[in-house]
This record gives structure tokens, sequence and C-alpha cells, in this order.
């Protein structure tokens, strides 16, 4: 393939990306998405949005999915770090219930795809990070749902400093705990 790695991770459908840079005295080049290349290695899904958010040092977002119009997620880091997660939801899924967790930076350049029938969200651990991602299907107000981000039946092991709170909107705030009712059919 050799534009990018692609490796498979403990959970079936997660993908952690990297690219091949190519840099010199003026910078760097890289592809970060190659439609044939992806399909070589069995990602053959299509994109119909894209989407960045810039948020502050603390700030964790999520855990979030829809219900309906579920969306597959190609998610980077343009600017900064972030500790990234994806919670199985797919109903029958021998890891339902799982999460797999993984730093994305700007420096290190690689990707993160979240197939649909995971919740997801990150924790910003930089003082800024700018966060961008592809999706498969279109954002549907209607079909938004979540997970309380530090339930304990799910265990995330977040990079939070002891004492500290992340950053939190109203909504995040306000999600379920996990269980039985939270799940996509696959």
């Amino acid at each position: 393939m050799g534009k990018f790695k692609i490796e498979t991770c403990d959970i079936e459908g997660l993908y952690v990306i990297e690219p091949t840079v190519f840099g010199d005295n003026r910078g760097y080049f890289m592809e970060t998405y190659n439609q044939e290349d992806f399909a070589e290695a069995g990602l053959n899904m299509v994109f119909v949005q894209d989407n960045q958010s810039s948020s502050t040092k603390g700030v964790l977002r999520g855990l979030h999915f829809q219900k309906e119009h579920t969306q597959g997620k190609l998610v980077r880091v343009i600017s900064g770090e972030v500790f990234d997660v994806a919670v199985d939801i797919r109903k029958g899924s021998k890891t339902y219930g799982k999460w797999f967790g993984v730093v994305l930076s700007a420096e290190k350049k690689n990707m993160f795809y979240i197939p649909e029938g995971f919740a997801h969200g990150f924790y910003v651990m930089s003082e800024t990070a700018e966060f961008t991602y592809k999706c498969t299907d279109f954002y549907d107000p209607a079909s938004e749902a979540g997970i309380l981000w530090n339930d304990p039946k799910i265990g995330i092991e977040w990079p939070i400093a002891e004492g500290e709170t992340p950053v939190l909107s109203d909504k995040d705030m306000r999600h379920p705990e996990f269980s039985d009712d939270i799940y996509l059919e696959y």
C-alpha cells in the first residue's frame, strides 16, 4: 500500500492509520485520505461530510453517537494532542460495551477510523487542539445520543490528572450511563 500503515485494534472494525509523510527543509506533504488505498485495505466507506472543532486543554467531548443515520468517522488532530476513544455499542458484538483509546497528535499525524456502531469522544491533552473528521453520514440532530463519559461500567481510563475535572458541555454532563438499552443494530 505504501501511503498508509493501517493497523487493526483490539476491537473489530477500529483502525489506527499512519500516513506516509514526505518532508524536507520546506516542511512536509502527506495524503490524509485516498479512496483506492483505503479500499485496498478493506476500508470501503464513503464520506459525505467533513467537520472540525477547536478546544482548549481539559475539554472532553463525548461520548456521542447517532441512533439513526449512524456515522463512521475518520478522525485526526491537526494541532495539539487528544486522547480519542471509541466504545462498541453494536448489539450482539463480542466486544459490546468495551472501549479502545489512542493518542492522536499533530506531531504524529496519525488517524483513527471508527465505524458505525460506536460511541465516540475525546479529551484534549495539549493547551489547545484542532480536531477534524470525515463522516460517512450527515449530522442529524434528531438522532443525537450519548453515554456518560465516566461511566464505571465502561471504565475508560482517561488521562486526566488526579484532582482535575474535565470541561464538559451541559449536554455531555447529562448523558445516561451505559445500559443494555444503549445499542445500535449491526
